[in-house]
């Protein structure tokens, strides 16, 4: 099965917390569903930028030491690659747009960059 490396809080808000699009500068032709890699890496601003942008909507987000990284923590289905989105999560460049996540017990794994395969994994 495909895999996407996503930081964290990132991941964890795809998977929990609302979170329908995932923000890149390049687009993709995948489509389909794929396992969540929360990455190892997470700055203190990375955190504190989710964190601020979660309590001003209203929308639950877990203290940082509750992250669980290096490994997969989900699945969500990719459904659109895009330029634009009316989802108040479009930041980027490109957007890809996300539904039905699926939470699944932590599976330690390392990361990869761009998509890639994890052998034996179904969602």
């Amino acid at each position: 099965m495909k895999a996407l490396s996503i930081r964290q809080p990132w991941a964890w808000l795809i998977i929990h917390g609302g979170k329908d699009v995932e923000n890149r500068s390049w687009h993709t032709k995948y489509r389909g569903r794929f396992l969540v890699h929360a990455a190892k890496g997470m700055t203190n601003n990375e955190f504190t930028t989710a964190l601020l942008y979660c309590l001003a909507r209203g929308l639950p987000m877990p203290d940082r030491s509750d992250m669980q990284r290096g490994g997969i923590i989900g699945s969500v289905e990719l459904v659109d690659s895009v330029d634009h989105s009316d989802s108040a999560w479009y930041m980027g460049q490109k957007g890809f747009l996300l539904r039905d996540p699926k939470p699944l017990p932590f599976m330690p794994l390392k990361g990869q960059l761009q998509f890639f395969d994890v052998p034996g994994v179904q969602s």
